[in-house]
């Protein structure tokens, strides 16, 4: 039952909406002809909300805090304008913990007002007999407060497609693949980098992520494989160019170095198939309402999530985990990245197609973005790979590009690739270094090549 008076549902719930009216513009264009300042008593509500309404009439969408802040300087009641302050603050700090109820909830408070103000005023047509202004009176009632948003309306929406914030983007570490990105991963995309075991999907991410803290972007790595320890030091590894078996003897250039990153990085672990996708969803608005607010999520790997239905078959519950990570991306309005595994005939390959998709070929359908990164054993062990672009919305796709890869840093190169290059060095690469994160084939490989060399 919706309450009759708005002072029933308490300070806390009038303060979230007001913050909703503030932040969310859709919000205010659906219900903006049903509110009204007499609904609340305090006297800074009604100034706020009065503001708001003004506003939209005018320029159709909300009042910035700026402008709040000129229209105050009008205020001659000094008292009124401090309570106006602290109330604005308290609206732009507000979480968006039960945001959908408060919005419902208020949204049919509004509604029965007007359809209690239309039964009203209907008394008098009443008394005259005029039913056809009742019914009037009554069905624009009804009809008030719906949902006005038809879309992006093309002809008319020309500056919006313009606008620099249109599309956010995220940069990779590559400026190769930037260029076909249009800068990198908009905001509400869905990227995806396959690669075989072992070749250095994980190590990728950890190269997307840190290049996005080091610009100054905040991050939310999730694992599902690694524990939060062990990414962290490949994060350590990373930013220092310290190899990973190396860190735990130079935390002192790790004490030096991480402070002074300009953007914030959380890593979370989940135990593989204990997670699904409103368990990151939770996470994720958790770390928002405790005051960062992500600009880039990271899922290591999104195929190790468990599924919110059950279906008769795996690929039925892959296609739902990964469409709810696409409209997981949609709904924050933040870019996702995550990696998966190829089938046995991808790793064979010097160049992974799509068809080499493990589990399911609709992943790469799903995403915005998709490439491979191919690293055979030979390749794991001269520090060399490919990357192929699968998919890709914003640009050209099927190009491959060859990579440097040194997985004991998380460093790529990337460069134009040569389908007739030989990779079988005689050497390793200056820049490849023996350690810990190689597989048991690899440690072989690397001493029988020591022990030609020392022949």
């Amino acid at each position: 039952m919706t309450l009759l008076n708005l002072n029933q549902y308490g300070p806390q719930f009038q303060i979230k909406v007001i913050s909703a009216l503030l932040t969310h513009k859709e919000y205010l264009t659906n219900i903006h002809d049903i509110i009204s300042e007499e609904y609340w008593d305090n006297q800074a509500h009604k100034w706020i909300i009065t503001e708001i309404i003004k506003y939209y009439d005018k320029y159709h969408t909300t009042p910035s805090m700026d402008v709040l802040k000129v229209e105050m300087q009008k205020i001659t009641n000094d008292v009124l304008k401090i309570s106006i302050k602290e109330q604005l603050k308290a609206a732009y700090e507000a979480s968006d913990e039960d945001l959908e109820y408060v919005r419902e909830e208020f949204s049919t408070f509004c509604k029965n007002q007007q359809l209690k103000k239309a039964l009203l005023n209907s008394v008098d047509l009443l008394n005259a007999g005029d039913f056809d202004g009742i019914k009037f009176l009554v069905e624009s009632a009804l009809k008030a407060g719906q949902d006005k948003n038809v879309g992006h309306e093309y002809n008319k929406d020309i500056e919006a497609r313009f606008r620099e914030d249109a599309r956010k983007i995220v940069p990779t570490p590559w400026e190769k693949v930037n260029d076909l990105m249009q800068g990198g991963l908009g905001n509400g995309d869905f990227g995806l980098i396959f690669g075989n075991p072992g070749g250095g999907k994980s190590w990728s991410l950890v190269a997307v992520g840190g290049f996005a803290v080091r610009m100054g972007y905040n991050v939310l790595h999730y694992t599902l494989e690694l524990g939060e320890d062990y990414v962290g030091r490949r994060y350590d590894a990373f930013f220092t160019k310290v190899p990973v078996d190396q860190i735990l003897k130079n935390r002192e250039k790790v004490e030096d170095v991480i402070p002074q990153l300009p953007g914030e990085l959380i890593i979370k672990e989940f135990p593989m198939g204990r997670a699904t996708i409103s368990t990151i969803e939770s996470h994720i608005r958790k770390v928002t309402d405790l005051g960062t607010k992500p600009d880039l999520i990271i899922i290591d790997y999104v195929d190790l999530l468990s599924s919110r239905k059950r279906t008769a078959d795996r690929k039925g519950e892959i296609d739902d985990i990964y469409m709810s990570t696409k409209g997981l991306a949609r709904e924050l309005n933040i870019p996702i990245w995550s990696v998966s595994q190829v089938n046995r005939a991808g790793a064979k390959d010097d160049v992974i197609e799509g068809d080499k998709a493990a589990g399911s070929y609709d992943k790469i359908m799903i995403t915005d973005f998709c490439m491979s990164l191919s690293r055979k054993a030979k390749d794991k062990v001269n520090g060399t790979g490919r990357f192929h672009i699968m998919k890709n919305r914003y640009g050209m796709d099927g190009l491959t590009f060859g990579v440097t890869a040194d997985t004991s840093t998380g460093h790529f190169e990337v460069h134009d690739y040569d389908p007739d290059e030989e990779f079988e060095q005689d050497t390793l690469p200056s820049n490849k270094k023996t350690n810990g994160d190689f597989d048991t084939f690899d440690k072989q490989s690397l001493q029988k090549k020591f022990f030609e060399l020392n022949k």
